[in-house]
């Protein structure tokens, strides 16, 4: 551990101590306990786009326009200016330097969405492997939709989902997916799960996970499907097995229908049900005890498993995803805090349900620690690309008020009070403030405000957004180290 506050002093010690195995990466974000943002530029002036992030590599910061129909890309750079003065640091920004074409180059912009589509602004997935980066456009949602062709009901469609990828250097779309009448959470990318080169979309309405492979090429690759079948030749498999009753004849002419939609249970929801069964049938060796635990545990709950939906789904490496699973409502509902969720984790190659639980809370005591499981369960599985990568939001360095602000990519209630981001090691000084709004603060107090927050994940530099309820401009703030 560094024992210097002084940047310089660090860097020398840096030098000539080698830290211990496994805190290399520590011991560097470290050094942003020195290097932090000591300057704000209020109410920049800048394009009227939508600003969305900054990939987690920190070469380009994605927007779109206001229209959400294109996407314009940026490249972040740093301040220069010169100074002819003795001490520059007293002086102020030249007008030139307070400008957003000085921190930020357009590299271009593309039209993703046409129409009556749109870009879904919560949504996008960077590739830092290949710099490519996956948008989604769909057109509106429509509410009360029959449940037709194998849908859930009580679930929406979308009549058309597009998943663009596209290559951020220059902005040409390698590729395109299509869903049809189909409904995919994109909010905050919670129908997605990227993995390496594996993508996981979750079809709500009709209860698949569909895995992609991104080839190198910028192809987007089927693998399988998982749901109403987990193996390449199960539907292939049953209707060459299904046998049309005797007495099922038309005209006199016997005929052989492939299986109706209601014959069976998904292949998922199969798997589910025999692993449940075959763990309580497990539990007893006392045959009695057995079937009065499976009266009891399965049976009763019988109903309640076959009604089970998926929610979503997390890859936990390239061969077994963490699913779940709980009802239509929760799965639908903006806070599903209080419907009770199931998880399961899932062999892709052997199409095994290789564990259950059924997590529960003790409604009578309220302990911190059910609080803390409780909220852990909600936030399960993980979202992903969700967190920012940036060291201010290292909790091992800098302490903050996360009712404000948060490493989680997600819009906040604004204040017209600074955040304070304060040291946590002695003397536990505040070392920078941001303020998300104007300068001498809002002169309405009644206007709802929201405000985002995005971090470069290696420079000191931060955009600070802030939006009302009502049809004006945001606040763009630019937080930077002079």
């Amino acid at each position: 551990m560094f024992r210097s506050n002084n940047i310089a002093a660090r860097v020398f010690e840096r030098q000539i101590v080698t830290p211990a195995p496994g805190t290399n990466i520590h011991r560097v974000r470290r050094f942003y306990e020195n290097l932090v943002p000591s300057c704000t530029i209020y109410d920049v002036e800048c394009p009227d786009h939508s600003f969305r992030k900054f990939t987690d590599d920190g070469q380009y910061l994605i927007t779109f326009s206001r229209n959400h129909q294109d996407l314009i890309v940026y490249r972040p750079t740093w301040l220069s200016f010169s100074c002819k003065e003795e001490d520059c640091d007293t002086h102020d920004l030249p007008f030139k330097a307070k400008r957003f074409e000085s921190f930020f180059t357009q590299l271009y912009c593309v039209q993703l969405a046409s129409g009556s589509e749109f870009i879904y602004k919560d949504f996008f997935l960077y590739i830092e492997s290949n710099h490519f980066g996956l948008f989604a456009t769909s057109t509106t949602q429509i509410h009360d939709a029959p449940a037709a062709g194998g849908a859930i009901q009580g679930v929406p469609y979308i009549e058309k989902i597009t998943f663009h990828l596209v290559r951020l250097e220059d902005g040409v779309i390698l590729d395109e997916r299509v869903f049809r009448n189909d409904y995919v959470n994109l909010a905050h990318g919670m129908g997605v799960f990227l993995y390496d080169d594996l993508l996981a979309i979750v079809s709500l309405r009709y209860q698949t996970i569909h895995i992609l492979q991104i080839r190198d090429s910028g192809n987007l690759v089927d693998v399988r499907a998982i749901g109403e079948y987990c193996r390449e030749d199960d539907e292939l498999f049953l209707n060459s097995n299904y046998q049309v009753p005797a007495n099922h004849v038309v005209n006199g002419l016997q005929h052989n229908h492939p299986i109706s939609d209601s014959s069976f249970l998904s292949g998922i929801k199969q798997r589910l049900l025999s692993f449940i069964f075959r763990s309580i049938w497990s539990e007893e060796t006392d045959e009695t005890l057995r079937i009065q635990d499976l009266k009891k545990k399965f049976y009763f709950h019988f109903q309640d498993y076959v009604d089970l939906i998926i929610w979503k789904v997390q890859f936990l490496d390239r061969h077994h995803l963490l699913i779940k699973f709980g009802s239509v409502d929760g799965g639908m509902a903006r806070n599903a805090d209080h419907h009770p969720a199931l998880f399961a984790v899932y062999n892709m190659e052997t199409t095994d349900i290789i564990a259950f639980y059924q997590l529960r809370c003790n409604r009578n005591k309220a302990t911190s620690f059910s609080q803390f499981v409780k909220k852990m369960l909600v936030s399960l599985p993980l979202s992903c690309q969700s967190q920012s990568p940036s060291p201010y939001f290292d909790q091992y360095l800098f302490r903050f008020d996360e009712k404000l602000i948060s490493a989680t990519d997600r819009p906040r209630q604004s204040t017209d009070h600074p955040i304070k981001f304060i040291a946590r090691r002695p003397p536990y000084s505040v070392k920078f403030k941001i303020k998300a709004g104007p300068e001498a603060g809002s002169t309405d107090s009644r206007t709802k405000k929201i405000c985002s927050f995005l971090f470069h994940p290696i420079l000191p530099l931060a955009l600070s957004v802030q939006h009302t309820s009502f049809l004006q401009p945001s606040v763009v703030n630019i937080h930077f180290r002079r």
